[in-house]
């Protein structure tokens, strides 16, 4: 995902927020050398451009589906809460349980003329057969604009997803 925005126009996109899991120790770490080096090599002042927010998961790996029910509502909760702070024009997101509640809420907020937030979902290059829980949701439940996926057999199997090729 580091990837894809390192060559995005940043200066089209401020401020960024990067969300990740609050036990999710490396993603926000990761984001923080990407935001480093473009301030590094910026021409444009980036000060106050990007910040760093922890959200709870709706779902731990492993973690069953009867308890992921509260889980679920905590992370909704909290979701709510940095969307009506945050109101992003654009969500680009990859997946894993802290996605689902953030895109969710943009969804219903959108659905119900409050704000509208364009939803990119990026599907791992791991999934090569089927998409991740998180990707079905959004494909099957039409939450995000456009669904990424990196292997040609996931197009053909989800016609409404765009295959752009190896991201990584």
């Amino acid at each position: 995902m580091l990837n894809l925005l390192a060559v995005m126009q940043m200066d089209r996109f401020k401020p960024r927020y990067y969300i990740a899991a609050a036990t999710d120790n490396m993603s926000l770490q990761k984001a923080r050398v990407l935001e480093d080096s473009l301030m590094e090599k910026a021409e444009v002042e980036l000060v106050g451009a990007s910040h760093f927010m922890q959200i709870y998961r709706s779902r731990e790996v492993g973690q069953s589906y009867i308890t992921s029910v509260g889980t679920t509502l905590i992370a909704l909760t909290h979701a709510l809460w940095l969307m009506i702070k945050i109101r992003p024009q654009v969500i680009l997101c990859n997946g894993p349980g802290t996605c689902i509640p953030l895109c969710a809420i943009a969804f219903f907020l959108k659905v119900f003329g409050i704000r509208w937030s364009s939803i990119f979902y990026v599907e791992s290059i791991a999934r090569v057969r089927r998409l991740s829980l998180s990707g079905l949701l959004l494909y099957k439940l039409r939450m995000a604009d456009q669904i990424f996926v990196q292997w040609p057999q996931l197009k053909s199997k989800y016609p409404r997803a765009n295959y752009v090729g190896r991201l990584m």
